[in-house]
């Protein structure tokens, strides 16, 4: 019996992991809006249904074009890294009056930007519960306990390292035998395998380098935390 090729599943089929509903669509986890092309290969899917799958869609496009303004510090296109992001703003002027309206200044500190709180919380949300339900084959339906977004600057050292470091060698709680984190716990204990498609870093699975990497924790509370464009840091926890 090799636990690599056990998977549980089976459990989340027939289920949307964001609402429990029926499910007709699958679900990039993250998002493609906060990846560079070319994509990378085999990027996780979930079941979902149709309306979980696009009713958050705008506040994706706006959390990524957010993040990038605020990293270029303007909503130029002709200024913006990233193609994706560059394409969104040219395409969608009220996007980018939007993004520009919420750029402040503050004579002491420099400008500002003030995000939309809710649409953020969709976000971070919706990209912690299909992490949770990728990888640990639990779909949480439940309100969380705490969810915190910080810019990774913002925190102070002991918050940072907190934040970043690996989840504890001490086992409180086990993953279940087929679910993929099972299968990563096998892998991170094994000896380093070249063709390896998943590429940890310190515990964090990187899904684009500078770009997403995520990690998903049951040490405790079942935690997601998960950092956009390295820059934007956000922590899910149920209890």
């Amino acid at each position: 019996m090799d636990p690599r090729h056990l998977f549980v599943d089976e459990r989340l089929k027939g289920v949307c992991v964001y609402c429990g509903a029926h499910p007709d669509t699958v679900d990039h986890v993250p998002s493609r809006v906060f990846l560079d092309d070319p994509l990378p290969p085999n990027l996780p899917t979930v079941d979902a249904c149709f309306s979980c799958n696009q009713k958050v869609s705008l506040d994706e496009e706006y959390l990524a074009c957010l993040v990038e303004c605020v990293l270029s510090g303007t909503v130029d296109p002709g200024v913006i890294q990233r193609e994706k992001v560059k394409r969104a703003l040219a395409r969608n002027p009220r996007l980018a009056n939007r993004l520009n309206c919420s750029k402040k200044t503050d004579g002491s500190c420099g400008p500002i930007w003030e995000p939309e709180d809710e649409r953020v919380r969709n976000v971070v949300l919706k990209l912690a519960q299909g992490h949770a339900a990728y990888e640990l084959s639990l779909p949480l339906l439940g309100d969380p306990e705490r969810i915190l977004v910080v810019p990774l600057p913002a925190m102070s050292e002991s918050q940072r390292i907190d934040f970043e470091k690996e989840p504890s060698s001490q086992v409180q709680a086990w993953p279940e035998i087929g679910s993929r984190a099972f299968l990563q716990a096998v892998v991170l204990c094994a000896p380093p395998n070249q063709d390896q498609e998943v590429f940890f870093d310190d515990g964090w699975q990187v899904i684009q380098p500078e770009r997403y990497r995520y990690k998903v924790s049951q040490t405790g509370p079942t935690s997601v935390s998960f950092v956009l464009s390295e820059y934007l840091a956000c922590l899910v926890e149920w209890s």
